[in-house]
């Protein structure tokens, strides 16, 4: 199910809906029935997060579940559509392993991952889930594995080192 909306920052926000179980609180008098749901919403270009919502109906568990995702949004760095480099995520007993493809490769991934991934806008990658593939597990693993990710004048910040660009005019003042 996917469903666009629009944000406060006139961004297009896409949701997605992983997962909708029914659950049960058990009370004196029986059991009473509810909806829980896992929604993943993003803009397609690097921002992305999740929700869990919870509501008597599905399409309100839905709603509360994109209005939490909303509030949990988080800024993917990524180079030309791909990750700059592999990275691991965790959670649970879920590990998600995601590495960079050639351009033109698509989104090799299954299930909750892809989900992420599409909606980060990342366009050329090859994952891999080890473990649990619970889908809660699951989205909050690649979502861990993404925060991860420095583009490379951070990550030469971080370090303390000078980030060194070659070009082809410096290459040939060098050769002389």
């Amino acid at each position: 199910m996917e469903v666009k909306k629009k944000d406060e920052s006139k961004n297009v926000l896409q949701d997605k809906v992983v997962s909708i179980s029914r659950v049960a609180k058990v009370v004196k008098g029986g059991r009473r029935f509810s909806f829980s749901s896992l929604v993943v919403v993003g803009d397609g270009e690097s921002r992305v997060g999740f929700g869990v919502g919870k509501a008597g109906e599905v399409p309100d568990a839905i709603r509360k579940g994109s209005e939490q995702a909303k509030k949990n949004l988080v800024d993917i760095p990524h180079v030309e559509g791909t990750l700059p480099y592999e990275v691991y995520g965790r959670h649970g007993s879920s590990s998600v392993m995601m590495s960079p493809a050639k351009k033109g490769k698509g989104i090799i991934a299954g299930g909750a991952v892809r989900m992420v991934v599409e909606l980060a806008g990342i366009k050329d990658i090859v994952c891999k889930i080890h473990g649990s593939k619970n889908g809660h597990n699951v989205v909050r693993a690649t979502l861990d594995g993404l925060q991860q990710l420095m583009v490379a004048e951070n990550r030469a910040k971080e370090r303390g080192v000078e980030l060194a660009i070659e070009t082809t005019e410096k290459k040939e003042a060098i050769a002389g």
